[in-house]
């Protein structure tokens, strides 16, 4: 496969900066995949797992919000937290699964629950990210 310049960026810095010879997303619409020679693009990123493959080697990642941008083959994927799967700790991810479980059951108004929500299926992403390791 032909590669393209990738940086991941997030806002406590470069997670990643090389050549890459895919990028599979998760955007507002649905999954993504990013080769080289891609259209120009802008959108926006939901919650979901990350895959980056560079020299034959694939890592997955939990990916959380964001934008990605394809200017003139050059990847910028800027979302507001990344983790590669190999440095999240699963038991903490799955204690943040519980506790946005009980904080769905107590939810006072539809604000509460959005927030619960939205900490419950982060939990779950880093989850399967981290799970993902094993499996590649």
């Amino acid at each position: 496969m032909t590669p393209f310049p990738l940086t991941i960026v997030t806002p406590d810095g470069v997670q990643f900066e090389g050549e890459a010879e895919q990028l599979i997303v998760r955007a507002l619409s649905g999954d993504l995949g990013v080769m080289a020679g891609h259209e120009n693009l802008v959108c926006p990123l939901g919650m979901g797992p990350a895959s980056v493959l560079t020299c034959g080697t694939r890592r997955v990642a939990a990916c959380i919000g964001g934008i990605l941008s394809v200017l003139d083959g050059r990847v910028r994927l800027v979302p507001t937290t990344f983790e590669w799967a190999e440095k999240i700790d699963l038991a903490r991810a799955e204690s943040a699964e519980k506790r946005a479980r009980e904080m769905l059951q107590l939810a006072k108004n539809d604000q509460e629950k959005r927030l619960a929500e939205a900490r419950l299926k982060r939990a779950l992403v880093r989850q399967s990210a981290a799970r993902s390791v094993k499996n590649i």
